[in-house]
């Protein structure tokens, strides 16, 4: 019994070479775990962008939307979660995929182990700013007229605040790593989120997205916080096995540990 949890893609940037590899890369990955896998968990933010209106889907991402299709029809649940960048994913995926959308954080138990899901923006204290654009995203009267932006226009002008949000990540993980060395998963919002969550709920495992940094951390209180990572860089996941949960990186093709709970 294996369940894989996956998150942060960000197809179709840099440029549509460097997206098309990393999604190749994408479909190797579900073709290698779909041998073992009995669910599998998409985090969020598969895409940079992703706004369904009414009659057009953004293009591209062919390659995945057929293994998708091809796991799922096969009976292999895959569950796909709203992240900040595809918050405006619909039913596309549930109708024409198959893919079970999420777009709330959830909880699921496996052999007796709690897990909490989520792709994480927005949880945590403070980040007021983007808790309050996060409403305006998701005011549906907002979406409507977003709907009636051409598409190329809406896409370019998405991918634009997108881009600034990113740069404004890296400059603050850069800052941090100036300051203190490294960047400490310890201190990430998400991280206290988990910690103050698990003095009233028991959960094993409290799996998040959203920031790019793999990271498998005991919790004080009990349980684990796990961060997935991205496929920008680090090309990770995470399989719990029904006993135990690691985190792996496909970079090269193949499954390579990074973290494994029992190194802790």
């Amino acid at each position: 019994m294996n369940i894989y949890f996956a998150s942060d893609f960000h197809l179709g940037v840099p440029d549509h070479d460097a997206s098309l590899k990393r999604e190749k890369l994408l479909v190797s990955w579900l073709d290698f775990i779909r041998q073992d896998a009995s669910e599998i968990f998409l985090m969020g933010d598969v895409f940079d962008f992703w706004f369904e209106y009414n009659t057009v889907i953004p293009k591209g991402f062919a390659r995945l939307f057929g293994k998708l299709a091809e796991i799922t029809d096969s009976g292999i649940p895959v569950y796909l979660f709203r992240g900040n960048h595809d918050i405006w994913a619909f039913d596309y995926f549930s109708k024409e995929l198959g893919v079970q959308l999420k777009r709330e954080p959830i909880t699921r138990e496996w052999n007796g182990k709690r897990f909490f899901l989520a792709h994480g923006d927005g949880l945590g204290p403070g980040d007021n700013g983007y808790k309050f654009l996060k409403k305006v995203f998701e005011f549906r009267p907002n979406q409507w007229l977003f709907n009636w932006l051409h598409p190329d226009l809406g896409t370019r002008l998405a991918l634009y605040f997108s881009r600034k949000s990113r740069y404004a990540n890296i400059a603050r993980d850069a800052k941090d790593i100036r300051e203190n060395g490294n960047i400490k998963l310890s201190r990430e919002r998400l991280y206290r989120f988990a910690s103050e969550y698990r003095k009233t709920n028991e959960v094993d495992y409290f799996i998040f997205g959203h920031r790019h940094i793999p990271g498998l951390i005991p919790l004080e209180e009990g349980g684990h916080f796990v961060n997935l990572g991205d496929w920008i860089t680090n090309y990770s996941y995470a399989c719990f096995d029904g006993t135990k949960l690691g985190l792996f990186t496909f970079r090269n093709g193949r499954p390579e540990p990074l973290f494994q709970e029992n190194n802790i």
